[in-house]
C-alpha cells in the first residue's frame, strides 16, 4: 500500500535531509507534500535510503476519476489516443507522452507543426523579450503568468531580430495592448515572424506535469483548415530527437561581425550611446541577447560581436581588452566542439574573460569541466541564487537546460555561484586565468537588475590586467 509523502520524508530524517539525499531544494519538497507525490526518477535513491520498495512510493489511486467535459475554447488532458476535440478547439498541443491539449490558434496558422521541447517560463513580465532570447531556439514557452499581450510590442523590447521560440502557450486569450509604448498588438507582431501560439490551456497543469515528470518534446498545431491528425502529430513528435546533441548557436548567430553602440533602455531617450571611457571588448554572440550588448555598453564598454564560430586567432587579431561569451540555446557539449578551442587561444593569451549561460557552460569545458542536461530548466525571472563569497541572494533572470557540473571542475576553478532551488551550479571563477562566469542572466530583460554588478566586475578586471602590463 502507498505511504504518505509525510512519512516517508520523517524516514529520510526531515526535508533538509531529503532535499541533500535527492539533490533538489527544501522547496521542493514543500511542493511534495503539496501534491502528496514524490518524481518517479527519486523513487530508487530513496527506495534505497529508507527500504522500502517502489509500490511503497507511488502516489495513492485517486478517489474518483470522473472529469468534467470540455467547454468550448478549452482542453482537455490525458495520456492516450485518441482524444475527442472540444467545440471551438482551433489548435492543439501533443506532447510526447500522448497527452493532448486542445485550445484556441491565435498567431500564424502552422502549415506543418511546430515541434520542441515544451518548457515554461515563471517570469510576470516581458512576453516579448522571453520569445526573441536565442536561448529560446528549438522550445515552446508555456507562461505560467496568464495575461499575455496586455503591454504589445514594440521594438525597442526585442532581444533579437527574430522570434527564438517555436511557440508559446498561454492560458487566457490575448489581450489587446495597454501600454504607451506598444507600436503593434501581439498577435499581428506573432503573424509577421510566422509563430503559432495556443490559449485556452490549463497552463498550471502542465507546468505541475513539467515540473514532476520532466522536459519532453511537444507539438503545436494550428491549422487554417481546422483538420488534425492526432496520430501523426504523436509520431512526428516521439521522433524529434530533443536538444541534448543539439548545436544551435550556429542557427541563431549573427553572420557577420559588427559593433554596438546602445546603452540600456531609460526614459524617455530610449537606448543611447553614452559617452566615457571605453574598453575594447569582443562578444562571441552564441545567440546574445541584445541587452547583454547594452550592459557592457552601460559599464563603459566598446563592444564588437562576432560570429560564434570566430576561432582565437580571429579574436586576438581584433585586439580586445576583454572577451565576452554570450547566451545561447542547445546543448553546449555539442557547441563546445568549435567553441572550446577559441575559449582556450583566448585564455591562453592572457585576455580577461566573462561568460554568461551558455558561455558559463563553454567555459566550464574549457577549464575542463563537464555539462549535463537538467531534468527541467531553470526559465523565469524570480530565481534565487547565492554569491558564496558575500553570502548575498540576488533575485535572478534563467533561461537555461543544462548546467555545469561543479564536481567536474578543476583544482584551479572554483565555484561562485548556487542555485536555492537545488542547488545546482550558478557560477564559477578561475584560479589561472583572469576568467569567470554565471549561468543566470545579469542583464535581466525581463527581470531583476540584482545582478548588474557582474558587468562592472568584468570592467574592473579589464582595468587591472590593463594595469599589469
Amino acid at each position: 500500500m502507498p505511504m504518505s509523502i509525510d512519512t516517508i520524508i520523517a524516514r529520510l530524517g526531515g526535508p533538509e535531509a531529503t532535499a541533500r539525499l535527492t539533490g533538489v531544494g527544501t522547496e521542493a519538497i514543500r511542493k511534495w507534500r503539496q501534491a502528496q507525490s514524490i518524481p518517479s526518477r527519486h523513487w530508487p535513491v530513496i527506495a534505497h535510503a529508507t527500504g522500502l520498495s517502489l509500490a511503497d512510493l507511488q502516489p495513492a489511486a485517486p478517489t474518483h476519476t470522473a472529469s468534467p467535459a470540455p467547454t468550448q475554447g478549452g482542453s482537455t488532458t490525458g495520456s492516450s489516443m485518441p482524444h475527442a476535440r472540444p467545440d471551438g478547439a482551433t489548435a492543439a498541443l501533443v506532447l510526447a507522452d500522448g497527452t493532448v491539449l486542445w485550445g484556441k490558434g491565435f498567431g500564424a496558422f502552422t502549415k506543418q507543426p511546430s515541434i520542441g521541447e515544451i518548457c515554461f517560463s515563471t517570469g510576470m513580465t516581458g512576453y516579448q523579450e522571453t520569445l526573441t532570447d536565442p536561448s529560446f531556439a528549438g522550445q515552446i514557452i508555456t507562461f505560467t503568468f496568464p495575461h499575455i499581450g496586455n503591454v504589445g510590442v514594440n521594438l525597442e523590447d526585442e532581444e533579437a531580430s527574430r522570434i527564438a521560440a517555436r511557440g508559446l502557450v498561454v492560458k487566457e486569450d490575448i489581450t489587446e495592448p495597454a501600454s504607451w509604448r506598444a507600436k503593434a498588438p501581439l498577435q499581428t507582431w506573432l503573424q509577421e515572424q510566422n509563430i503559432s501560439g495556443i490559449a485556452g490551456v490549463d497552463t498550471r497543469s502542465l507546468t505541475l506535469k513539467i515540473r514532476d515528470g520532466g522536459a519532453q518534446s511537444a507539438a503545436l498545431y494550428y491549422p487554417e483548415d481546422g483538420k488534425f491528425d492526432l496520430d501523426a502529430l504523436l509520431t512526428a513528435t516521439k521522433a524529434w530527437p530533443g536538444l541534448e546533441g543539439m548545436d544551435l548557436a550556429k542557427e541563431v548567430t549573427c553572420k557577420a561581425p559588427y559593433t554596438w553602440s546602445d546603452s540600456v533602455w531609460q526614459w524617455p531617450t530610449g537606448s543611447r550611446p553614452v559617452d566615457g571611457k571605453r574598453r575594447k571588448v569582443v562578444a562571441v554572440d552564441y545567440g546574445a541577447k541584445r541587452n547583454i550588448l547594452r550592459c557592457l555598453v552601460a559599464a563603459g564598454c566598446d563592444v564588437t560581436v562576432v560570429p560564434a564560430t570566430t576561432t582565437a586567432k580571429e579574436i586576438l587579431e581584433l585586439k580586445p581588452e576583454g572577451v565576452f561569451l554570450s547566451n545561447g540555446p542547445g546543448d553546449p557539449a555539442a557547441t563546445a566542439g568549435y567553441a572550446v578551442p577559441a575559449i582556450k587561444g583566448v585564455l591562453d593569451a592572457g585576455i580577461p574573460l566573462f561568460g554568461i549561460c551558455l558561455g558559463h557552460q563553454l567555459l566550464a569545458q574549457a577549464l575542463g569541466g563537464k555539462t549535463y542536461k537538467l531534468a527541467r530548466g531553470h526559465r523565469g525571472a524570480n530565481q534565487p541564487v547565492k554569491d558564496l563569497s558575500t553570502g548575498r541572494v540576488e533575485i535572478t533572470s534563467q533561461n537555461h537546460g543544462f548546467a555545469v557540473d561543479a564536481d567536474s571542475l578543476p583544482a584551479d576553478a572554483h565555484v561562485t555561484h548556487v542555485s536555492l532551488f537545488d542547488g545546482s551550479n550558478e557560477g564559477l571563477a578561475s584560479d589561472r586565468y583572469a576568467a569567470f562566469s554565471v549561468q543566470y542572466h545579469p542583464e535581466a530583460s525581463p527581470g531583476p537588475s540584482d545582478s548588474f554588478y557582474l558587468f562592472e566586475r568584468f570592467v574592473a578586471l579589464i582595468d587591472a590586467h590593463a594595469s599589469k602590463n
